[in-house]
């Protein structure tokens, strides 16, 4: 009998304390959170609270007096020729970038996964892009494309071909710098489609091969490519807004020109913010760019969602 008692407190006692631990485990993860919490707001939202409530005002950089303009420098901007400008290069330079980084991680993707041999040598090659300076590799790019001493130029005379002034002519500087874009962003997403590649079970392409659909090809189409879709979409995504945020190569090479073919948006916000001080214009600049990620991002979501195959 008291055996049994003893029993009953000890399942009794242990109930209590599990219960107690339930509530006192949420109020102790809280606490662990805390810190990541505070940083998250410190470093994060606040900025964009600032920013915000700055492109509402005329401060500029130094000055110690500031007024509340309401939707002024939104409506500015809608008439400014110079955002504009900034707008339509960077849709431009996205337009160039994403396509061509997309395809061609895909296709180094798709070429390093099938060697024997190699393999990890070349996939290191590819990602160095990745882990270098931007601004230094501009430096070695705008030597190689230089219109004169330029080793591209050079190859092109050797061949028979016209050279090109790719820094200063106004149709070719965009094209120029979407190539410094891809190749900075296809060993980034070659190494992503790589994941995906590996993910495939190898029983979709037995199955494929029993059905009679054995060519490199038309596995590629039939398999490889379906089952790389989530993957596809986030690729896509990720291009578009690190295209969208051009800024190092444009700042080093050209500063904006020639005859503003190269202004883009983050490059025409730091010269109203940093050189011409109007603090409270470049903040409504910076909103808008945020908006313009924000909608690009939900689109291509919704639309690329809808042909995913997971």
């Amino acid at each position: 009998m008291s055996i049994a008692l003893a029993g009953a407190e000890h399942q009794g006692s242990a109930k209590r304390r599990r219960r107690l631990g339930a509530e006192i485990a949420p109020g102790i993860a809280y606490w662990f959170a805390a810190p990541s919490i505070v940083l998250l707001i410190v470093t994060l939202l606040l900025p964009i609270i600032v920013v915000f409530a700055l492109s509402f005002t005329d401060y500029e950089l130094g000055a110690l007096g500031i007024s509340f303009l309401g939707l002024d420098n939104y409506t500015a901007l809608a008439s400014d020729p110079t955002f504009w400008r900034g707008f339509r290069n960077t849709l431009y330079y996205v337009a160039l970038v994403v396509p061509g980084s997309v395809l061609s991680g895909l296709l180094l993707a798709v070429l390093v996964n099938d060697l024997i041999r190699g393999r990890r040598f070349y996939q290191i090659a590819f990602f160095l892009p990745v882990t270098s300076t931007l601004i230094a590799m501009a430096t070695v790019w705008k030597y190689l494309l230089h219109g004169r001493i330029g080793p591209v130029n050079h190859l092109l005379a050797a061949l028979g071909l016209p050279q090109f002034e790719f820094f200063g002519d106004p149709e070719l500087i965009m094209p120029a710098l979407a190539v410094i874009g891809i190749w900075q962003l296809a060993g980034f997403n070659m190494v992503l489609f790589t994941a995906g590649l590996t993910a495939i079970p190898a029983d979709l392409y037995e199955a494929a091969a029993v059905d009679g659909i054995d060519r490199p090809w038309e596995r590629f189409f039939t398999v490889t490519l379906p089952m790389l879709g989530p993957t596809t979409m986030f690729v896509i995504i990720t291009s578009s807004i690190t295209a969208f945020k051009v800024f190092d190569t444009v700042a080093v090479l050209t500063r904006g020109g020639p005859q503003g073919a190269s202004d883009v948006l983050l490059y025409t916000t730091y010269l109203e913010g940093f050189q011409y001080l109007r603090m409270g214009s470049a903040a409504a600049m910076t909103i808008v760019f945020l908006a313009i990620i924000l909608v690009l991002s939900l689109l291509q979501s919704r639309l690329l969602d809808r042909k995913v195959h997971y």
